[in-house]
């Protein structure tokens, strides 16, 4: 494709080549790679499981290694919390207080959310903020009307004029009420943290953040540093990223024409949470703890928890030093058959990789290359939830175009559901991943990995989205835990559904899990 200087000298102040812009154009018009389903993982077939007495015995092992490790918790929290008022929006854009009450209102709609969101109004743990900024601003609030309260108190929290919640990152929203004190999501990640991802007794954190937010949450560490860590006897080390320019993409119009803004510059979005490989990447530990900003419970409630992040950190130390221990095994070169057939079993086994049908026949060296190339990969350990009643992204075996078969993490959006026996494996699925991940980034030489070697960017996302009330075609990378992880290592390890507990709206905070007392 064409592009004037303008938009040469546009694409290159993002850090993006001219052949990566033609080639996301490409992709675009060429159509989305479907991930080709071979079943369902479950357990036995792709995903562990333990029983107490294991749980507790991995538990043991990360605890007793933990100190002798650098450990992170990455946290991407740069999304806005404006998906979690999308009911209500849609309410203040629809409701005509001159015809009728709000409760009529939510009847006639049949709107079980704002009903929900009305009765549980004071559970809230933002009803006290609210309430102060409303009686600030109208003296004459005690005077209103039920309903009038009500609608006042919606938009007081929404408009930009008033608090403006929908506009601020969901890390900086009030998420629970305690008895003297409300607390953000993101004070509640670095408390979490102390529970399991320290070494001694120092707490590494790192947030992707969006770049005009960033102050907020750094004057809200600097003001709450000191008492968590007299609280804590924690350290704490917090540090932020923003998402790369050179992670954005393109988007074509409905002719198939780069869409572009008013003024007629290239339209640049981000990437979706793909585009935090690039900041994954940049970090030096030997263990990360990946985990979103909006999955996050009462302290009262998250120790319990929390046991199960030891659990998958416990499993990834174990099958690391085995892989490690093989690689120097292999680097000797001095193996005899029943070492190569040991080596083999736990690739297939543990490290669910299925072996080569002609591994039996290749020379000593072939075998040595072979299980070095399987083996010197990034490790990932996933926490898998039980699915109930309703069948989400989650574990699969998957099949390339070249025919291998491998266990990946895959979204609805990869699948092609006009496929029956796609469609099928789907409802068969058993567990989904709720982004509960932990992972080994070094080699067995103690170097890191370049994460972006291992990326399926056939995997990259291509959605429908609006621009100006027009349709446009956008393009995701690979998403992080999906195709930005395709060719790791990968173990997936049954946890307990009480493990997930995301705020997706902004009801799910009237959910027990949420609520102190």
């Amino acid at each position: 494709m064409t592009f004037s200087d303008k938009d040469i000298e546009h694409i290159k102040s993002k850090g993006i080549s001219i052949d990566a812009i033609n080639a996301q154009i490409k992709r675009l018009k060429g159509g989305m790679a479907f991930s080709n389903l071979v079943s369902a993982a479950k357990i036995g077939s792709g995903i562990e499981h333990y029983d107490e007495n294991e749980t507790k015995r991995y538990i043991k092992f990360y605890e007793e290694k933990q100190n002798e490790r650098s450990i992170i918790k990455f946290v991407p929290a740069s999304g806005a919390a404006t998906r979690m008022f999308k009911f209500l929006f849609h309410f203040l854009k629809h409701f005509k207080a001159s015809k009728e009450g709000v409760e009529n209102y939510a009847n006639r709609k049949n709107d079980a959310l704002l009903t929900k969101f009305l009765k549980g109004l004071e559970n809230f743990p933002f009803y006290n903020h609210v309430m102060v900024s409303i009686k600030a601003a109208y003296s004459e609030f005690d005077t209103l009307t039920n309903d009038e309260k009500k609608l006042l108190f919606i938009k007081t929290m929404l408009d930009e004029n008033g608090l403006n919640y929908s506009g601020l990152p969901k890390g900086l929203l009030p998420f629970h009420k305690y008895d003297k004190q409300v607390k953000t999501a993101f004070e509640e990640h670095l408390f979490e943290s102390t529970l399991y991802a320290t070494s001694n007794s120092v707490a590494n954190l790192h947030f992707t953040v969006s770049k005009n937010r960033q102050l907020y949450f750094s004057n809200l560490f600097n003001r709450i540093k000191p008492i968590l860590e007299a609280e804590t006897k924690t350290k704490f080390n917090v540090s932020f990223s923003f998402q790369n320019q050179a992670t954005e993409t393109v988007a074509l119009t409905s002719n198939g024409k780069v869409c572009r803004t008013k003024d007629n510059s290239i339209l640049f979005r981000p990437a979706g949470h793909g585009a935090l490989l690039d900041n994954l990447n940049k970090l030096n530990y030997d263990l990360i703890f990946i985990k979103n900003i909006d999955n996050i419970v009462c302290a009262n409630k998250n120790k319990g928890v929390s046991q199960y992040k030891k659990l998958l950190a416990g499993v990834l130390f174990e099958v690391q030093e085995q892989i490690f221990e093989y690689l120097h095994k292999l680097d000797t070169g001095n193996l005899i058959d029943a070492d190569f057939k040991g080596i083999a079993l736990f690739v297939s086994y543990r490290l669910n990789v299925p072996i080569n049908i002609d591994f039996e026949q290749y020379t000593h060296l072939e075998k040595v290359l072979y299980l070095k190339s399987i083996l010197n990969k990034p490790l990932r350990v996933c926490g898998m939830v039980k699915n109930q009643g309703e069948p989400g992204g989650g574990p699969f075996w998957v099949k390339d175009k070249a025919g291998n078969i491998s266990l990946q993490i895959v979204e609805f959006a990869q699948i092609n559901f006009s496929k029956r026996n796609q469609q099928s494996i789907v409802y068969k699925a058993t567990h989904f991943n709720p982004t509960d991940l932990v992972c080994g980034i070094k080699n067995y030489k103690g170097e890191k990995f370049d994460l972006t070697q291992f990326v399926d960017p056939e995997a990259a996302f291509i959605t429908t989205k609006t621009q100006n009330g027009a349709d446009i075609k956008a393009l995701e990378l690979p998403g992080l835990w999906n195709g930005s992880m395709a060719h790791w290592n990968s173990v997936f390890v049954e946890v307990p559904l009480e493990t997930f507990n995301p705020v997706k709206t902004v009801n799910d905070l009237l959910k027990s899990v949420h609520q102190v007392s």
